[in-house]
C-alpha cells in the first residue's frame, strides 16, 4: 500500500522526536505514534512476538487510546439484516462486522444492537429502546447474544431506522449518553430503497445523525441506494465481501467522525483509564512480573497542517505516551495527608485511576489479572458513599470537602478500620480525571514541628542507619538533566546548601524532616548501648529495633548480623507494605497509631513463603506528645 509506505518514511522524523523527548526527561517509558492508515511506531523499539499463527494481531487503531483522542464521544444504534437473503457466511462476516464495531467504542460512549427483518428484535431484549455505556462487560454481553442471531423473513429498512432515530432523539433529549455525536451503523446486504422520506423526517437538514452503511457480499447490486443513504447523511459506504475484509472497512468510520476535530484544529489531549502493563521490554524482562505497573495513557490527534487535507480533515493519526500511575502519587505530599490518610484519582466514567484498595491482580506479585481491574467503580471501594455523594460530586468536576465514617481495609483486607474521613476533591487541570483526598480525623491531624540548624540536620540525616522514604518527592529530580542521577538524601544537601537554584524542593517537609533526624539521635546510642549489654547465654532475641517518623525518615538498628536475619526482606525495598511508599505509611506504623499511647502491638505474618518467617514477632508503639488539647503521634 503506497500510502503506507509513504507514512512510514514520513514519520521518520519521529524517531529524533522520541529521543530528544527521552534526554530531556527519562521518566517516559513509551512513546509512540499510531497511524490512521494501520502503522505504528514506538520508542524504545521492541520485538514483535507473532501468535501460534505466526500473525501479529495488533492494531493501535483498536487501542482505546486512539479511539479517544481520534473522535468525540458517541451515541451508536447498529442495525444488522437477519432478512432470509443474509444466510450462511453473509450473516457470519455481519456478526465479525457488529463485534468489530464494538472494539473501537470506549466508556465514553453508548450503544445498542437492533437486527430487523419483518419485525425488531433487540439483540439484548431487557435493554429495549435505550441505550448502554460502551464498557467492557457490555460488549462481552453483547457478543455473547450475537450467537443467537438467524437469518429469515424478509427485511423491512424503514421500521428498523424509524426505531434507531427515535432512540437516539430520546437520548439527546434527555441528556443522556454522549451528549455528542450520534450515528446509525446499517449492515445489510441491500436496500431497495433511498428511504429519503424517513430522512427527511428525522435528519434533514441539520443532519447531526451520520449514517454508515456496509454492505456484505460481493454483489453491487443495490449498493448505490446504501451509496446515496451514507453521502445524504455525512456517513460513509463500504462494501465487505470476506472476513478478511472486516477489520479495515470498519475503520474507516472512525476517520469519517475526526474530520470536526481536524477542520477546527482541536487537539485534545486525553487519559485512559489505568491499566497493566510493561516498563521494560521483553528481552530485559528478568521476571515474570518485572516492569508490570498500573499506567495510564495520555494521548492527543496528530493533524496534517497542509491546506488542502486540513480542509478535508485529514486524520494523520495519534500520538502517545505511558505514565506510571506511581507518578502521579509522587505529587502528593503524603506526609500531610496523615497516618490513615490516602489520595485517589477517578476518570470521568467514575472508574478508579488510582486507590489503596484498587487490587489488579488475583495474587501479590503475580500476573493474574482479574478480568475487570480497570473498571472499578469508586463506588465499589468507598463502601460507605452509598448516595454516591463523592463519586458524583467528583464525576461532575465539582471541588470542596465533606466529611463520613468510612470502613477501611488494612493489611490486604485482613482487617477492617472503621475511622472518621474528611473528604477532599479538585478537578486537576487539563485531565479527564478528578483528584480525592480522604484525611483521618483524629489521627494525624496535628503536627509536631522544632527548629534546628541546618548543620545539625544534616550531620544527623547522612547518619549510615538512617533513610528516607524512596517514593516520596522531597526534591523533584525529574526536572533538569543533571539533577536525574541524585538521591533524595543528596539533593536535600545540595538544596539545603544553595548550590543548586534550580532545585526545586519542598521547603516544609525538608524543615521537618531535619528536626527528626536530630530529635530521633539519641536513641541510635540507646539502642547500642541495649545491643553491647546483651548477656552472650541469652536466646538471640531482638533481631533489629526500628523507628518511623511522619515524615518518611527511617532509623534501622541490628542486633545481629544482616546475615543472621530471620526475615531477610523485612523493612527493604521489597517490603513493600513495612516501609513508607507513595500510597501508604508502614503497616506497623499505621497498626501502632491505632492503640492507645504506650501499648504494644503484637503481630505475626498472615502468610509466609517460608516456615522460618513465621518466627518473627514484630512488636511495635506509638510515640505520643500527650496534653490535654492534642495528641500528634510523632514517630
Amino acid at each position: 500500500d503506497p500510502a503506507i509506505v509513504n507514512g512510514v518514511y514520513w514519520s521518520e522524523s519521529l524517531n529524533k522526536v522520541f529521543v530528544d523527548n527521552f534526554d530531556r526527561d527519562p521518566s517516559l517509558i513509551w512513546q509512540y505514534f499510531g497511524s490512521a492508515k494501520g502503522f505504528f511506531r514506538q520508542y524504545p523499539g521492541i520485538k514483535w512476538e507473532p501468535d501460534e499463527n505466526g500473525v501479529i494481531a495488533f492494531d493501535c487503531r483498536n487501542r482505546k487510546w486512539y479511539i479517544q483522542a481520534a473522535t468525540s464521544p458517541k451515541d451508536v444504534v447498529i442495525l444488522v439484516d437477519v432478512s432470509g437473503s443474509m444466510k450462511g457466511l453473509r450473516l457470519t462476516i455481519a456478526k465479525q462486522t457488529v463485534s468489530s464495531i464494538l472494539d473501537t467504542l470506549g466508556d465514553d460512549d453508548f450503544f445498542n444492537i437492533i437486527a430487523y427483518n419483518e419485525e425488531l428484535h433487540y439483540v439484548e431484549p431487557c435493554l429495549n429502546g435505550t441505550l448502554v455505556q460502551a464498557d467492557r462487560t457490555n460488549k462481552e454481553h453483547f457478543r455473547e447474544h450475537l450467537d443467537k442471531l438467524f437469518a429469515k423473513g424478509i427485511g423491512m429498512l424503514d421500521i428498523a431506522l424509524n426505531e434507531a432515530f427515535n432512540i437516539l432523539s430520546d437520548f439527546n433529549h434527555t441528556g443522556q449518553g454522549s451528549i455528542c455525536s450520534q450515528a446509525i451503523m446499517l449492515i445489510t446486504d441491500g436496500a431497495v430503497d433511498t428511504y429519503d422520506t424517513i430522512f427527511a423526517k428525522y435528519n434533514w437538514p441539520d443532519r447531526k445523525v451520520r449514517i454508515f452503511t456496509y454492505l456484505i457480499g460481493r454483489e453491487a447490486a443495490f449498493a448505490d441506494n446504501l451509496k446515496w443513504m451514507a453521502c445524504a447523511n455525512k456517513g460513509f459506504f463500504t462494501q465487505i465481501s470476506t472476513l478478511a475484509d472486516v477489520q479495515e472497512n470498519v475503520m474507516e468510520y472512525l476517520h469519517v467522525l475526526s474530520r470536526p476535530k481536524v477542520i477546527d484544529q482541536e487537539h485534545d489531549v486525553v487519559w485512559t483509564e489505568a491499566y497493566i502493563d510493561s516498563t521494560v521490554t521483553t528481552a530485559s524482562r528478568l521476571a515474570d512480573d518485572q516492569g508490570l505497573v498500573l499506567m495510564t495513557t495520555v494521548a492527543m490527534p496528530v493533524f496534517s497542517k497542509q491546506n488542502e487535507t486540513r480542509s478535508k480533515g485529514i486524520l494523520l493519526g495519534v500520538v502517545g505516551t505511558d505514565v506510571p500511575v506511581k507518578e502521579l502519587l509522587k505529587t502528593i505530599p503524603k506526609y500531610k495527608l496523615g497516618i490513615h490518610g490516602y489520595a485517589f484519582a477517578i476518570t470521568n466514567n467514575g472508574y478508579i485511576l488510582t486507590h489503596p484498595e484498587l487490587r489488579p491482580l488475583y495474587e501479590e506479585g503475580k500476573k493474574r489479572r482479574k478480568p475487570n481491574y480497570s473498571s472499578v467503580d469508586l463506588s465499589e471501594v468507598e463502601w460507605e458513599d452509598r448516595d454516591d455523594v463523592l463519586r458524583n460530586a467528583m464525576v461532575n468536576r465539582k471541588t470542596g470537602k465533606f466529611s463520613m465514617e468510612v470502613k477501611k481495609t488494612v493489611d490486604k483486607g485482613k482487617r477492617v478500620l472503621v475511622m472518621t474521613n474528611d473528604y477532599y476533591y479538585t478537578d486537576i487541570k487539563g485531565t479527564p480525571f478528578s483528584l480525592g483526598v480522604a484525611l483521618s480525623r483524629g489521627h494525624g491531624k496535628y503536627f509536631f514541628r522544632g527548629n534546628v540548624t541546618i548543620e545539625e540536620g544534616l550531620h544527623d540525616l547522612e547518619h549510615p542507619d538512617v533513610s528516607l522514604a524512596d517514593e516520596w518527592s522531597y526534591c523533584n529530580t525529574d526536572l533538569h538533566p543533571e539533577h536525574r542521577r541524585l538521591s533524595q538524601l543528596e539533593a536535600i544537601k545540595l538544596y539545603l546548601k544553595g548550590k543548586e537554584p534550580l532545585l526545586q524542593c519542598d521547603k516544609e517537609l525538608i524543615q521537618e524532616v531535619l528536626f527528626d533526624a536530630v530529635v530521633s539521635a539519641p536513641i541510635e546510642a540507646y539502642w547500642t548501648s541495649l545491643a553491647l549489654n546483651k548477656s552472650e547465654n541469652s536466646d538471640k532475641g531482638v533481631e533489629v529495633a526500628f523507628l518511623g517518623t511522619r515524615t518518611g525518615l527511617s532509623r534501622i538498628n541490628l542486633f545481629v548480623g544482616a546475615e543472621q536475619l530471620t526475615n531477610q526482606d523485612f523493612l527493604k525495598a521489597g517490603d513493600k507494605e513495612n516501609i513508607f511508599n507513595a500510597d501508604h505509611f508502614p503497616l506497623w506504623y499505621r497498626r501502632a497509631a491505632e492503640q492507645i499511647p504506650g501499648s504494644f502491638v503484637y503481630s505475626i505474618p498472615f502468610s509466609t513463603g517460608t516456615v522460618n518467617k513465621s518466627n518473627v514477632v514484630t512488636a511495635s508503639t506509638s510515640i505520643q506528645l500527650l496534653d490535654e488539647r492534642k495528641s500528634p503521634v510523632v514517630a
